[in-house]
């Protein structure tokens, strides 16, 4: 619904370190303190913590938050359209790997966005996160729709793969055309 893009966020941390950029992206990871942020299992305080150790940031809450927020650019247009246009027709929901910090700030930043959703599912929030299993099983139990009547779309290959194993028809999106052809072949639009 937006675009992304974590290299924003090193490079505004670069301000807060000595280390070169080379080492910041050699150093970032989607790793297991970024996967227990984005489940909800730790907050933010203590995952700006782990950043701050691994980067070597001088930086306060705050200032780590600001490049946490920077990786948000544009909302894709086009997509939030497709979803309008089919919001009377068919249920539409939104999952996505999230953390309270960024949540806070695409709700207020993508207001257009976040209202072509019936509901949105956040990972924190669910304590479970794509790709996994049980995060598409948990949707389709609260929504009370079968995962193989469902018609996922996300931008990741992996995510993607996860949804087709729990049995989900799933489109990886590459471009925006792709969300526009899927629900053209579903008879949506």
């Amino acid at each position: 619904m937006f675009e992304i893009d974590f290299e924003r966020a090193l490079q505004t941390w670069s301000d807060w370190t000595s280390l070169p950029i080379e080492e910041i992206y050699h150093r970032f990871e989607m790793d297991e303190a970024y996967e227990q942020h984005e489940r909800g299992e730790i907050g933010a305080s203590e995952y700006f913590a782990h950043l701050r150790n691994v980067l070597e940031l001088d930086a306060n809450d705050s200032e780590i938050a600001l490049g946490w927020n920077a990786i948000y650019l544009e909302e894709i247009t086009e997509t939030v359209n497709y979803i309008l246009a089919v919001k009377e027709k068919l249920p539409c929901f939104a999952f996505t790997n999230s953390n309270p910090t960024h949540q806070a700030y695409w709700t207020v930043a993508y207001p257009r966005a976040v209202e072509s959703f019936h509901q949105i599912f956040v990972s924190s929030e669910l304590g479970l996160r794509k790709p996994d299993r049980e995060a598409f099983e948990a949707i389709s139990d609260t929504t009370g729709i079968c995962l193989d009547k469902m018609l996922f779309f996300d931008d990741t290959e992996e995510n993607v793969n996860g949804a087709r194993a729990a049995g989900m028809q799933a489109i990886h999106v590459t471009a925006h055309s792709d969300v526009k052809n899927a629900l053209a072949d579903i008879g949506a639009l």
